[in-house]
């Protein structure tokens, strides 16, 4: 996904700028796990430009930008609030998974009823986080099948388990958020995928 409107954005504001230009510093290097080598800057890219082409708001791409750099990278929380303020820290606190729960069905629950009680924007950034990453499930599923690989110890028939419930606290949170609509529309295309190519393998 490009990240052009992001980049617009960023021509016009100083903290999208700064986050734009601190997610691929503090990403430099890192890969995706998801059956090929993927540059990992590609997904807070993908995230926030889904918020920038739903004029969320330069709070909410900040955060998009910024959303897996307490999970994945040394960057404080203290350094994220100082520099871009208590609202995208709030935010992307609220998307931080607690890696202290060690199963993965009961940290997404947490992550999930988490996202759930911070709010409607947390809600959005955590719908175009899913949105970007069954978009790339269903390309990465184009060359490796059911072979794909997906980070952490989970096997893609748990990891869409895991999106449906996703969907469904989306849903209960609002029905009529054009953000959210997105990602029913990405798992049945990833449903149809596979369902094409088990026909595909039993003929």
């Amino acid at each position: 996904m490009s990240s052009s409107r992001v980049e617009a954005v960023a021509e016009r504001s100083r903290p999208v700028r700064e986050a734009l230009g601190l997610a691929r510093r503090l990403h430099a290097g890192a890969l995706r796990d998801i059956g090929e080598d993927v540059p990992f800057v590609g997904h807070p890219l993908a995230v926030a430009e889904l918020l920038a082409e739903h004029d969320l708001g330069e709070e909410l791409i900040v955060a998009g930008l910024l959303h897996d750099t307490l999970e994945y990278t040394d960057l404080g929380l203290g350094v994220l609030r100082e520099r871009f303020g208590m609202k995208v820290a709030l935010l992307v606190c609220a998307l931080t998974e607690d890696l202290e729960i060690a199963g993965h069905d009961e940290r997404k629950a947490e992550l999930r009823e988490r996202v759930a009680a911070t709010g409607i924007d947390a809600q959005r950034v955590f719908a175009a986080d899913k949105i970007a990453n069954v978009i790339e499930a269903r390309d990465a599923y184009v060359l490796a099948q059911e072979d794909i690989a997906l980070g952490r110890e989970v096997d893609l028939d748990r990891k869409i388990l895991a999106w449906e419930y996703d969907l469904e606290m989306l849903i209960r949170a609002s029905e009529e958020e054009p953000l959210f609509e997105l990602l029913p529309d990405e798992l049945v295309g990833l449903w149809d995928q596979r369902a094409t190519q088990m026909r595909a393998e039993e003929a």
